[in-house]
């Protein structure tokens, strides 16, 4: 395997793509802004995997709709700052890579600590450590947030995934069966999940609890199925517009809701503490 990066500035657009080799062919191509250390692209064979809005904002201000956002150090609407937190809108810094490790996949590693503006919003020392790495057919993430500071403090954190399908009508997501969600479109009501595999047909905004390890998305791009698997985030977060929404967003075009489904691997339910020094660790693998 072979591995090559490039970097792309300008303005307003910092980009990294990584390309990954097999036997002198392009296996998969992953592109990552520095705004967010927003996951953009993940192509395997040519076919992307994640999905950008053709109406996405690229102005190191406004989160970007596309690929992996992170929502940190909040999930939802919250009164200290931007909905789902700072993360997904602050310039990250690239700590290594890109690189190959020892089995040939390739690595690069993100990072971003706290600064007058963020302390403003939340008044806490910490270190955010995001870790990507893919080979063959499969992308880890691992996300890794250390109390830096002498207090301790809470918070919850999420990996918005966009997943980019040929239709949201004849998507699949196995794993809910029988579990407590809360239904954020009917006033964070609790229901139990009876489908054995859920589909989308109206607007979902569904925050599923303690769900399994790992969860199969079928129609992706290209017709393909893909397992997500998940090690500490223990909810699981189904999101899609539908037409009835999609108005309400400008970076996203009305007939769009169509072409993605949002599964989201999180630990949104409860808060995670951290006591000075303590660390948290949570890893996301997406596997086709």
């Amino acid at each position: 395997m072979a591995v090559f990066g490039s970097a792309k500035e300008s303005k307003i657009f910092v980009l990294l793509t990584v390309l990954l080799y097999v036997g002198g062919t392009l296996s998969q191509k992953v592109q990552v802004h520095f705004h967010g250390a927003t996951v953009l692209s993940w192509k395997v064979a040519g076919k992307d995997v994640l999905f950008q809005s053709r109406e996405a904002i690229y102005d190191n201000q406004a989160p970007i709709r596309a690929g992996i956002p992170i929502a940190f150090p909040h999930f939802g609407q919250w009164e200290a700052g931007p909905t789902h937190g700072f993360a997904r809108t602050s310039r990250w810094g690239l700590e290594e890579g890109p690189q190959k490790d020892a089995q040939g996949n390739a690595t690069v590693v993100y990072s971003l600590v706290d600064t007058e503006e963020t302390r403003r919003l939340w008044n806490h020392k910490f270190k955010l450590t995001y870790t990507l790495v893919f080979g063959d057919t499969a992308f880890k993430t691992s996300l890794k947030v250390e109390n830096t500071g002498e207090t301790t403090f809470n918070f919850t954190t999420l990996l918005h995934n966009y997943f980019r399908v040929d239709d949201i009508r004849s998507v699949t997501v196995s794993g809910m069966q029988g579990l407590e969600y809360i239904d954020k479109t009917r006033n964070f009501e609790r229901f139990t999940e009876r489908r054995e595999l859920l589909t989308v047909g109206e607007f979902v905004d569904y925050v599923y609890i303690n769900t399994p390890s790992s969860h199969v998305i079928t129609g992706i791009n290209g017709g393909r199925t893909m397992r997500m698997d998940k090690e500490n985030f223990p909810d699981t977060v189904v999101w899609n517009p539908w037409e009835t929404m999609s108005p309400n967003f400008p970076d996203l075009g009305n007939d769009e809701y169509l072409s993605f489904i949002c599964v989201e691997a999180g630990h949104v339910v409860t808060p995670v503490t951290l006591t000075p020094g303590e660390e948290f660790k949570a890893v996301q693998t997406l596997t086709l």
